[in-house]
């Protein structure tokens, strides 16, 4: 079975209040996990990052230890930076996003097997958008 994470995180302003929105289809289009987490403020990219981290912990929370193990993990998200970075064909240079890189890596080594990143248009992440809008605007 593949899982299809949609990722996105937001500010506003830059930095600003931010929030972080993930939801994650099966593959028969079943909404398995959905996350709505206000920030603070944070910049857009540690927002992103902290979409695809808490939306990457959300989805193995939800299933039984090893589950990952023969199940794939398709990550789409509109941040060409994270996606690059994530496939490892951009540096990660800036001081306050390398942690956070680190930290979604290692998530993926603990918990998963293949994970795959793929740059969508921001129409065809909708859904994870609304979810950052909706922590931006409650602040929960």
């Amino acid at each position: 079975m593949l899982y299809t994470l949609y990722a996105d995180g937001g500010s506003r302003g830059n930095p600003g209040p931010a929030g972080a929105g993930a939801v994650v289809f099966d593959s028969v289009g079943k909404r398995v996990v959905e996350v709505a987490d206000y920030l603070g403020v944070a910049t857009n990219n540690i927002a992103e990052y902290e979409a695809v981290i808490r939306g990457l912990k959300a989805l193995h929370a939800e299933f039984p230890e090893g589950h990952f193990n023969t199940h794939d993990v398709l990550v789409r998200m509109d941040s060409k930076l994270v996606i690059e970075q994530m496939k490892g064909n951009f540096k990660v240079k800036h001081p306050n996003l390398i942690p956070r890189h680190m930290e979604a890596r290692n998530v993926i080594a603990r918990n998963f097997g293949k994970v795959d990143f793929q740059h969508v248009p921001r129409e065809k992440n909708r859904d994870a958008d609304e979810l950052a809008n909706r922590a931006m605007d409650t602040k929960s």
